[in-house]
């Protein structure tokens, strides 16, 4: 599972929390567009309750009453996700669905409670919950502070890094649909492919089918800011 010790949370664990966590789970397939859970469920009585990506990818959305879907955040291979919930005994607060054929580590409520009476793991967790927090609290902001452009720029540069994962080097590629880009920001294809286009214009980004080379990061920096 070396895929984990690429994720920076998860490389800080203490080789112990990290080989606990890893024996407390097993493995959980899903096929592209499989549901994991639903945004609403209650976590009691339910099987598992931590999931870490082994490959593939899940995306996590809310919908709307009208039926519009709005992407939270891609969990990509190397991430753990669902922790939350169990934390705070609160309903799921987002929908997970397999964007990909995906192999996931599941671990369950009751494990995880276990896990959590170690201090050491448990102050882990609390960093990133933090972490995300943080993260959450930067996008809201976006939304009241900076430009259509100076947001898909940012949402870009957080991609780079890996939407959970917020690696320390960035891709050079995100391979993502328009469409899907859209859904995270909450704007229309429409006005999403214009800012991207005049981010291309500029040097910053070059559009592909399905992909956004990273050209100029300090350009696309620039636009972010």
């Amino acid at each position: 599972m070396q895929i984990f010790f690429n994720n920076p949370w998860f490389a800080r664990l203490p080789a112990a929390q990290a080989s606990a966590l890893l024996a407390a789970a097993r493995t959980v397939r899903l096929a592209q567009g499989e549901l994991l859970y639903l945004q609403g469920e209650r976590t009691t009585g339910a099987q598992d309750g931590l999931w870490g990506v082994a490959s593939g990818a899940v995306r996590l959305s809310v919908m709307h009453a009208d039926g519009n879907e709005v992407i939270v955040t891609m969990a990509e291979a190397g991430n753990w996700f669902g922790e939350t919930a169990l934390l705070a005994d609160l309903p799921r607060s987002a929908t997970a669905t397999a964007h990909e054929d995906t192999e996931l580590l599941a671990v369950s409520a009751e494990r995880f409670a276990s896990l959590m009476q170690d201090v050491v793991f448990a102050n882990a967790m609390a960093r990133l919950e933090a972490e995300r927090l943080h993260a959450a609290f930067s996008l809201v902001a976006d939304m009241a502070m900076h430009s259509t452009r100076a947001r898909v720029a940012r949402r870009l540069l957080m991609m780079a890094h890996g939407d959970l994962t917020q690696a320390a080097s960035a891709r050079n590629t995100i391979t993502a649909s328009q469409d899907q880009i859209a859904m995270m920001l909450g704007v229309g294809r429409t006005t999403l492919n214009k800012e991207l286009q005049a981010l291309a214009s500029c040097g910053a980004i070059t559009l592909r089918y399905g992909q956004i080379e990273l050209r100029d990061i300090e350009a696309l920096r620039a636009a972010a800011a």
